[in-house]
C-alpha cells in the first residue's frame, strides 16, 4: 500500500518536469450526461498522457540505485514509451522502445523525437513485450516493466491531485491498459481514506481485466484489435489485478463505436483531443448515465495522442478500423 507521503515524494520528482494538471467541470458534459462531471486533463502533460509521471519517478529512482546504468528498454503501444523516452533524457539515460508492427506512426515519431531508439517486433503488445525481454537479456539492458510500484506511485500523483481537490466524488471512471493508472487511483483513494468508488474501463476487444475481475482469477482476452491502443492488452498483470480485485467497484466494457462517440463529445464540449483510451472513461459514463444521474463523477482524459487520420475519421462520424 502507498501512503500519502509516498505520493508526495513522487510529486517532488514529477513536478521538476511538469506542473499539476487541471481538473475541470465542463457544463456541456454535465448537460449531456445529467451528472456533475469533472474531467482530469492528463492530456496536458509534456507527452500528452499521464504515463510520463510514472516514467519520471521510475527513471530517477533507477538511476539513483544504479548510477552507472546507461540504458533502459521496454515495450509499448505509445504512451509508456514516450514516458520512458522523455524521462530517460531527463536522467541522462538512453531508451530503447519495442513496439508491435503496425503501431501508430505518429506515436512512433513522438518516441523517436524524445530520443528513443525504436524497434518494431511482434504482432501485438504482448508479443512486443516478449521481444523486449529477450533483447534486454541479450544486450544487458534494464527491462522496464509496464507495471511496477514506482510507476504506480508516479502515475498515481494524478489521482492524488484529483482527490485532494475533490474528496467528495461519488465515483471516478478510469481506463485500464496494463493497470498502473487504475492502481494509482485505488492507492490514492485508500491513502486519503475516501469512499469514492473506482470504476475500471476496458475495451470489449481487450477485456482481460473484466474477465479476470468477474471470474476471480487471471484470464487473458482472446483479442486486442481496438483503435483504443492504450487499452489493447490481452493479458492482465498479476500484481495489478490483485489491487484491482480488492479496490475497484466494477469494470465496464466499452466498444469502439462508444469510444468514438465519447471522443466527439469531448471535442464538442471541451475542444480537447482525446485518444481512444483517453475517451474510454467518458464512454463508460455515457453507458452508465442513468445510474450516475445527479452524482458527482470524475473521468480521466488519460491521453490525447490519437493519429490525425483516426481523429479525422472520428470527427466525420466514423469509427477507425484496426
Amino acid at each position: 500500500m502507498l501512503s500519502c507521503r509516498d505520493f508526495e515524494r513522487a510529486e517532488e520528482l514529477v513536478y521538476r518536469a511538469m506542473k499539476p494538471t487541471p481538473c475541470y467541470n465542463w457544463p456541456l458534459l454535465a448537460e449531456a450526461l445529467g451528472a456533475n462531471v469533472w474531467m482530469k486533463h492528463e492530456n496536458h502533460t509534456p507527452t500528452g498522457a499521464f504515463k510520463v509521471r510514472g516514467g519520471l519517478v521510475y527513471a530517477n529512482r533507477y538511476k539513483a540505485r544504479f548510477p552507472e546504468a546507461e540504458g533502459l528498454i521496454s515495450a509499448t503501444r505509445g504512451n509508456h514509451g514516450q514516458s520512458l523516452a522523455f524521462a530517460a533524457r531527463v536522467e541522462g539515460l538512453h531508451a530503447t522502445i519495442v513496439v508491435p508492427h503496425g503501431n501508430s506512426a505518429e506515436k512512433n515519431a513522438a518516441m523517436k523525437s524524445f530520443g528513443a531508439t525504436l524497434i518494431e517486433e511482434g504482432d501485438d503488445f504482448d508479443l512486443a513485450c516478449g521481444c523486449a525481454r529477450s533483447m534486454a537479456e541479450r544486450d544487458g539492458l534494464h527491462m522496464v516493466p509496464s507495471f511496477h510500484e514506482d510507476l504506480v506511485a508516479g502515475v498515481g500523483t494524478y489521482a492524488y491531485e484529483m482527490m485532494r481537490q475533490h474528496a467528495d466524488f461519488d465515483a471516478i471512471y478510469v481506463p485500464i491498459g496494463k493497470g498502473s493508472g487504475i492502481c494509482g487511483m485505488i492507492e490514492a483513494r485508500n491513502a486519503l481514506n475516501l469512499k469514492t468508488k473506482i470504476v475500471g474501463v476496458v475495451s470489449d476487444r481487450a477485456d482481460g481485466y473484466a474477465r479476470s475481475f468477474e471470474c476471480g482469477t487471471l484470464t487473458e482476452a482472446e483479442r486486442s484489435d481496438t483503435f483504443a491502443d492504450g487499452m489493447a492488452v490481452r493479458c492482465p498483470d498479476a500484481d495489478a489485478l490483485d489491487i484491482v480485485m480488492k479496490g475497484a467497484d466494477h469494470i465496464v466494457r466499452v466498444d469502439d463505436d462508444s469510444i468514438a462517440k465519447a471522443i466527439r463529445l469531448i471535442y464538442r464540449a471541451t475542444h480537447n483531443l482525446a485518444e481512444g483510451a483517453g475517451a474510454a472513461s467518458l464512454a463508460a459514463l455515457m453507458i452508465e448515465k442513468d445510474k450516475m444521474a445527479g452524482k458527482k463523477v470524475g473521468v480521466v482524459l488519460s491521453g490525447q495522442n490519437i493519429d490525425s487520420d483516426w481523429m479525422a475519421d472520428v470527427l466525420s462520424g466514423h469509427t477507425p478500423t484496426v
